[in-house]
Formats: structure tokens, sequence, C-alpha cells
């Protein structure tokens, strides 16, 4: 019996397909290299078969195949092939060069989105190559992992029209960031440098019906349910609004936040300017200045992200479940997601095997990080906290999940009895709570603090 469905879909696909091809250029003739240039490592191109090929070689950092010319708003769909996998290689998007880089050799940096055959499988997910690093690691949308097929030809849409950049795979939604950085830029494709893993010495990388399309552009719906990344501070875009997102930080007014235990928001402490609420230095003691902020309304089951900055030794912390019934003096008590900085500030040698460093369960649970997610101190990071409704909850940091436990589970309660919380009842496991932010004397900047509720 002919499957109706799988027809269609099929159907569909070939229609859509078949009206991109209508409205774009090739990118690549599939006979000469002419409009574009290789920049920055030494492997090489050419042309083979109607393809570029690129061959990853030894002793080279990232070489990049990039567009004589520059594109702002586009549409672009190509196929690659990745023989291997113990490497990955890219798509740049209105990138740049910076001759003086990388020794001489010249820099390339920008977007970038990932083609990732390793077990991790963040392919189509976007690198900020030379610069921001990920800005969306595929923890964000892990159902997209699976789309990848090792060693074959695999489709890439990408769309980068006005500051949305939205990325497809096989035919399947992968990332959606909304970024104001870079509003034109070449398009580059990467063979990536292979370091000390010489098993990957003259494999390939294979580029194909390479087509772009610079008019008229449709951009193409994203469904439902897929974590958008808004860079655009305290804003929220469109696509937010509809999956139920707020902003609990306007970015102008301290409204539907007041102190701790306070009916109102504090006198000193804390500034509001440029877009970012700050905690004001006070010499580093826990709530002495200003003190804790909390909001007014309480949450139970939510996904919420918030961006931070760091000064150097700095240490603060973003608390959920607050109840304020404790009445205690200094912070008020909750679940923490640390804001600290591990290199400069002793907070993160105390406690039990690093259990009080950044985004950490504050005092129970340690972050699993890599220093290739962090930024450095100064940089603006993105923290996202989901409380599932049946009590599950997840730290991130930077798009990467560095944590996870069940509120009220054995296992929980196991680690409260050896914490500095082990003499609150039922610590942490309140129904509902606010949301607050910590004073403890350093400054530290908040933004774009947004969330939405879980049911």
């Amino acid at each position: 019996m002919l499957n109706l469905k799988k027809y269609s879909i099929i159907t569909l696909s070939l229609i859509s397909f078949s009206a991109f091809a209508q409205k774009a250029k090739p990118l690549f003739d599939g006979k000469t290299l002419t409009g574009w240039k290789a920049v920055a490592g030494a492997a090489p191109y050419k042309v083979e078969d109607g393809m570029i090929v690129g061959t990853m070689t030894k002793g080279t950092p990232n070489s990049f195949l990039i567009t004589e010319k520059e594109y702002g708003d586009f549409i672009l769909e190509l196929d690659v092939k990745l023989e291997g996998e113990s490497t990955n290689s890219g798509i740049q998007t209105r990138s740049h060069l910076k001759p003086e880089g990388n020794n001489g050799k010249g820099l390339v940096f920008g977007r970038q989105v990932e083609i990732d055959p390793t077990p991790r499988a963040w392919t189509g997910g976007i690198y900020d190559e030379a610069r921001r690093l990920w800005l969306y690691p595929l923890e964000l949308n892990s159902a997209a992992k699976p789309l990848y097929k090792k060693n074959e030809f695999n489709h890439y849409r990408i769309e980068n029209i006005g500051n949305e950049l939205k990325t497809w795979v096989n035919g399947s939604p992968v990332a959606y960031v909304i970024d104001t950085l870079d509003q034109s830029g070449f398009i580059g494709l990467q063979v990536h440098g292979i370091g000390n893993v010489l098993e990957n010495d003259g494999k390939k990388v294979y580029f194909k019906n390479i087509n772009i399309q610079t008019e008229n552009l449709k951009p193409k719906a994203f469904p439902k349910g897929i974590y958008n990344v808004n860079l655009t501070p305290n804003t929220l875009s469109a696509y937010e609004k509809s999956e139920g997102y707020k902003l609990l930080f306007d970015g102008k007014t301290n409204n539907g936040w007041v102190g701790a235990y306070k009916t109102t928001f504090p006198a000193k402490g804390w500034k509001i300017a440029d877009g970012v609420i700050s905690v004001e230095p006070s010499g580093g003691a826990e709530s002495t200045n200003g003190g804790d902020i909390v909001t007014q309304e309480e949450f139970a089951a939510f996904d919420m992200s918030f961006e931070f900055k760091l000064t150097p030794g700095a240490n603060s912390g973003v608390k959920y479940f607050v109840t304020l019934s404790e009445k205690n003096t200094g912070s008020a008590i909750g679940l923490e997601y640390q804001v600290l900085d591990d290199e400069l500030h002793p907070d993160a040698k105390l406690g039990r095997d690093g259990n009080r460093t950044l985004a950490s369960l504050y005092d129970l649970i340690t972050a699993k990080k890599e220093a290739r997610y962090l930024r450095p101190i100064g940089s603006w990071n993105n923290a996202r906290l989901i409380v599932y409704p049946n009590n599950k909850v997840e730290h991130y940091l930077n798009g990467v999940k560095v944590l996870e436990y069940v509120r009220g589970s054995e296992a929980f309660k196991k680690l409260v009895a050896i914490s500095k919380y082990k003499d609150w009842e039922n610590f942490g496991e309140a129904p509902k709570g606010h949301i607050l932010i910590q004073d403890h004397g350093n400054k530290v900047d908040f933004r774009t603090i947004k969330i939405k509720t879980l049911k």
C-alpha cells in the first residue's frame, strides 16, 4: 500500500527545493574556484567531479575557502560530506578576515554553522569562530543531534535574514539565533586543523550544490518548542513571545523587583544603567550594602535565562524557590546557580569537589564545565535554568548543560544533609518561590532576564 503521508512529505520537500532552486543562483559553478580564495591555513582546496574538495593537512591551523564577495541577507543551501568521525568542519556566514591575525596567516572570525560527526553531535549548531565561541550548541536542541548522516552527503539550509540566523539539516530545523553583530560578510567553507590527530591527515571534505538566494527572501518558519537564543539585550523576539516568555527585567527600571524581606527596591547598592542591572561593589561582604533583590512574583516550574558579566574576583548568584519564610540574616535562603570568578574568588576552593564554582548548584552539585565553553572575565555569559513540572532541574552555561538533579529525590536529600543547608527543613522543596539576585559585595552585571512558565 502506498504511504500517502510519506509521499506527501517527499512531494512537498521537492516542491520547496524546486522553488528555492528557481530563485537561487550557483555560488560555485562546478568547474572552477572563480570568486573564491583560500585564507588562514594551508589545507588545499580543488575542484573534483563538480565538487569543492578540501583536504585535511597536518601542521596547519584552520583553513577556509571564502567568497570574494560579501553578503548581507541570504538563503544558502548546499550539500557537505565529511570523511571521518573525529574531526569537524563548518560553513562561515557573514564572516570577516583579520589579515595580521594567526601570525600573519590571517584570522577568520564570525558565525559558523557546525558540521560535527563526533559523538558530541552538534551539527547545525552555531559557533562564533575566533570570537564569542559557542552561541547555539545542540544541548539547546538535543532532538536535532541524530540528523547528521556520517560519511554521507548532508543537506544544509542556512537563512541569514536581518538579525536572524536559522539552520536546517537534512530538512529538519536545528538552530535559531538572533544577533545584532555582522550585517554582512563573506561565506566560507572550512577545513578544520587536525592538531595531533594524525589519522585525519589526508581526509577530505566535499562541498557541492552550493546555491544562494539574495532577493525576494521569505523566511521559513520554525516549529514551536525549539529554543531561541536572542542576543539582543532585554528584548523578546516574536518567536519567544509566541512561546510564552516574558522579561523579568525591562532594561530600564526595577519594576517587578523588591529587596529581600522588604516591600521596596533597595535605595542603595544597585544600579540600573545602559540596559544593565548591577550589584555595586562594597567590599565583598554578603548582603551588607543594598542586600539581595527578589521578584515580586513567585514561580513553580519554569525555563529561565539570563546574561551575566563578572568583574575580577567577583561573587554573586541567582537563587530560586526562595520563600523568604526563614527571616535569616545575610542572604535569603534558596537553591543557587552560582555566579563566580573561579580563578580569583576563594569560595571556589571551599565546599566539596568544586561545588561552589561557577554554574554549580551552590554547595550541593558541581557544574561539569570544559574550559573551551567558558568566556573570559569581563565578557557576557549566558545562563539557563530549567525546572520541569516533575521537579527535574537543569543548569546550563553558554548553552551547555553542566548539571541536572531532581528536587526532593533521595539523592538530593542526601546532598542537603551534608551541606550548609542541613538545618533548614525541606530545603529547596517549596512548591514555588521567588527568583533572587544576590548582593555579595562585588560588582556583577545582569541583563536579558527572561522566563517562561512550564506546565
